[in-house]
Order: C-alpha cells, then sequence, then structure tokens
C-alpha cells in the first residue's frame, strides 16, 4: 500500500461488504461498483468527498477485491483525489475498517467515513465545517425517519448529542429518533478508540456507544437526496433518480451525462461509438453507453439504462430497467422493472 500525502480532511469509504441484499447481482459486481447510470457507484461517493475539499482517500476491499480496487483507482482519478487501498483479507467490520487503516489515515485533521453503498447528495464540506466547530470526536450525519422504515434508530437529546444508537447506550429524556444515513465526520482520537477486539467491531455497536455517555458523539441533521441501494428496487430507483436529475445536481468526475449527445432531444442520452438504428425507438429519459446498439423495431425508455457494448435487439422493450455492459436483450424480449446482467434477469421488487 503507498501511503498518501499528510494533512488536511482525508476520506474512507467502507467497500470491503458482500452486498448480500443486491444478490444475484453483487455476485458479478461488489456493491460500491455498481453502475448507476452508467458510473460505479464508488464515482458519486469520491466525487462528494473531493467537493468537501478531500484530496485523500482510502477505500478498503475484500468481497471481489480486484474489481473494487479498479473501479475505486478510476473512480479517484477521475475525482482528482489521492487513494489508498486497504485490503482486508478477513472482512474488519466498520470499526475494524478505521483500525486496519489508521496509518492510511495519519495525520489529518479530519477523516470522512462513507458507506460505499450510499448516494447521498449532501453539503459535506458544510457538515465538516460543523462537526470542526462543535469539537466532537464524532459526527453522524442524520436524516428524519423515512416513513415506513425499519431502520435502527439514532435517538439524539434535544441538542442533537447521540444518547442511544439501536438500543445501546445511557439514553435520557426527550430524546428524538432519527435515521443514520451512513456518512460520518471523525477527529482523529476516534482512531485510537477502536478495540483490537473483536477484530471484526462495528463503529455504531463497538466505538460510539462508550462515548455516548460524555457527548462526545453528535448528530447532524442533513436534508438532501438519500438512497442506500439495498434492494434490487432502491438500486434501480437510484439509477432512473440520478437519470432524471432527482438526486442533485451532478459533480465533477461523476456526471453521467459527460461526453454525452443530446442531439435525439431532451434528457435522450448518446454516448459517441452508440449505434441507434433507424426505426428503433428512444422515450426521455434515456441514457445510451459508449459502444451499446438499439436496433430497429426495438423500444427503449422512458426510464432506461443501457450499459457499454450492451444490445437491445428488435422487437424487445426496455422500460424501468438498468442494462449492464456486455448485456443482450433478446428479440421481442420485455424488460420492465428489472435489471438485467448477463443472463441474469433481477426483478426490481
Amino acid at each position: 500500500m503507498t501511503e498518501p500525502a499528510r494533512g488536511g480532511l482525508a476520506g474512507m469509504v467502507l467497500a470491503a461488504g458482500l452486498g448480500t441484499r443486491l444478490r444475484p447481482l453483487t455476485d458479478r459486481i461488489p456493491k460500491p461498483a455498481v453502475p448507476v447510470a452508467g458510473l460505479p457507484l464508488v464515482r458519486y461517493a469520491l466525487a462528494r468527498l473531493a467537493s468537501a475539499g478531500v484530496r485523500r482517500a482510502v477505500v478498503n476491499t475484500h468481497h471481489l477485491a480486484g474489481e473494487m480496487e479498479a473501479a475505486a483507482r478510476s473512480a479517484a482519478a477521475a475525482a482528482g483525489v489521492e487513494l489508498a487501498v486497504s485490503a482486508e483479507p478477513v472482512i474488519a467490520g466498520t470499526g475494524g475498517a478505521l483500525r486496519e487503516a489508521r496509518r492510511l489515515l495519519a495525520g489529518a485533521d479530519a477523516v470522512v467515513l462513507w458507506n460505499g453503498d450510499v448516494l447521498f447528495d449532501v453539503d459535506l464540506a458544510a457538515v465538516a465545517d460543523a462537526h470542526r466547530r462543535s469539537g466532537a470526536l464524532a459526527t453522524m450525519v442524520l436524516a428524519p425517519m423515512p416513513a415506513g422504515a425499519a431502520y435502527a434508530a439514532v435517538e439524539v437529546d434535544p441538542g442533537l448529542a447521540v444518547r442511544r444508537i439501536a438500543g445501546l447506550g445511557p439514553g435520557g429524556t426527550a430524546l428524538a429518533p432519527l435515521h443514520f444515513t451512513g456518512v460520518h465526520v471523525l477527529s482523529p482520537a476516534i482512531l485510537e478508540a477502536v478495540p483490537a477486539e473483536p477484530f471484526a467491531c462495528d463503529v455504531n455497536r463497538h466505538v460510539y456507544p462508550p462515548l455516548l455517555a460524555s457527548g462526545a458523539v453528535r448528530g447532524l441533521v442533513a436534508g438532501g437526496y438519500w438512497n442506500d441501494l439495498g434492494t434490487p428496487r432502491r438500486y434501480l430507483q437510484a439509477n432512473l433518480d440520478v437519470l432524471a436529475g432527482r438526486a442533485g445536481a451532478p459533480l465533477p468526475g461523476a456526471d453521467p451525462a459527460a461526453g454525452m449527445s443530446a442531439s435525439l432531444g431532451p434528457r435522450i442520452l448518446v454516448a459517441p461509438g452508440a449505434s441507434i438504428e433507424p426505426g428503433a425507438a428512444l422515450a426521455a429519459p434515456v441514457l445510451v453507453a459508449r459502444g451499446a446498439v438499439v436496433r430497429a423495431g426495438a423500444t427503449v425508455g422512458p426510464d432506461a439504462v443501457l450499459g457499454e457494448g450492451s444490445v437491445v435487439c428488435a422487437g424487445a422493450v426496455v422500460r424501468r430497467a438498468v442494462v449492464w455492459d456486455g448485456t443482450e436483450v433478446e428479440e421481442g424480449e420485455r424488460l420492465v422493472e428489472a435489471v438485467a446482467a448477463g443472463a441474469l434477469r433481477v426483478p426490481a421488487a
């Protein structure tokens, strides 16, 4: 591992997990590398970190480690971020990941810890500034609990000190239950609070609870689009939200429309080298990546993403769907509310 330059705000994207809820798609590609509107998810994470002034970052790897590292290095180059990789032969958990990467994070005055499965349009620079002003050891970025959601609550007091996480902690009165977005900002001292045992430890379950009584962990409520891509339905929705412009303004290094032509109409994005045959029908919003082919008689859109080198054959219909790189949608096939990845067809149920 090459140690990055020291100083300033550093970032770490957690990317070692198995992505079990998104299987079988994540049997092919690690979850933080799955394509979202044609770009690997990690591109959005590192671009967001760069927008807050992060110039060096760490990505940890385990599941499909080679594929994850390749996606992360390409994303870091696009975002202008210096990258180090913390390889985990055994998954260390969110807390253990910090412990294993401590040398690579040394010297930063604060660390942004970002769950690799999150797509989040947050003003991260403002969050980092608020963390520094607060003097907290850790700031958890929170949001109102989504209606009908079953996420474990982070409970804060009226001053936004975190008093309980998923039932762990001292508790108190007048607590408000909020939703954890998967983003934290940490002071360097928190790295020393990660226990050596258990090896696989969790920030929220093992590191934070002993600190809650002192008020050292604070919450900050942030707005903005958020999606954890936890299921095929949420994954499909993230693609469609980015495609439709609902997921926030694009960032340098993570703009799906960069280099695309819209000559066929607004929000019909076609990359150089794609082929739209006469007689094919495209309905916005739609994105057709480099080398993709839409045959005569095919219907693509609205709400469709075609990956690089994909083919939609004559008579096929692709609507509210994502087609991964190199995948063929066969003649007459209907792909609706689904993800196609090679021979896989995964309903967005």
